[in-house]
């Protein structure tokens, strides 16, 4: 019967290390995602002091938009975590579209191989950006569903296992998805 009592629990303790190494897994699968999202972030932050200068040789009484452009990218680079980042990057996003709409009133401007080559990587970067996105919010809501399952839920927390955050929308990105984009010709 000892026997019998000492093997339950054996397999009790066994299952139970199971699980905390996999909710150890999915933390560092959420941290590595994160940490792809910088790495994406960066290039982007490093990208936009090129364009800004590109466009003030064309468009240099434009001052307001090129400097909400800089001071948003330095409120982007500043955020710590995914809940500041993802609102800084809504700012910076909603100034970058600022910056892009003076090349239509700047012929030579658009014209610039440089600015389009800028224009370009920096597409090309919101495209990565996006598909790390992805990848961390997927990773977010699988490591919340296994914090929060039984039987992970009845120690998750006291072992230092909370819920993250996801990478949202902010209030301006979320409101202008509701609307469908104008197409004049």
């Amino acid at each position: 019967m000892e026997w019998v009592l000492l093997g339950i629990v054996v397999l009790l303790l066994l299952w139970l290390v199971v699980i905390y190494n996999r909710l150890v897994s999915l933390r560092q699968a959420v941290a590595q995602a994160w940490a792809d999202i910088e790495v994406q972030l960066k290039q982007r932050h490093d990208l936009i002091p090129n364009l800004v200068e590109t466009v003030k040789g064309y468009a240099a009484h434009e001052r307001s938009t090129l400097e909400a452009v800089i001071a948003a990218r330095n409120t982007a680079v500043r955020a710590q975590g995914p809940e500041q980042a993802s609102a800084a990057e809504g700012q910076l996003g909603a100034a970058l579209s600022r910056l892009f709409a003076l090349s239509e009133a700047y012929p030579d401007l658009k014209a610039n191989t440089n600015f389009l080559s800028l224009q370009g990587e920096l597409s090309n970067v919101e495209n990565l950006l996006a598909a790390a996105r992805r990848f961390f919010n997927n990773s977010v809501a699988e490591y919340n569903a296994s914090i929060q399952s039984i039987p992970a839920v009845f120690f998750a927390g006291s072992l230092g296992f909370g819920p993250r955050g996801f990478f949202e929308l902010d209030e301006n990105e979320r409101a202008a998805t509701k609307n469908a984009p104008q197409v004049k010709f």
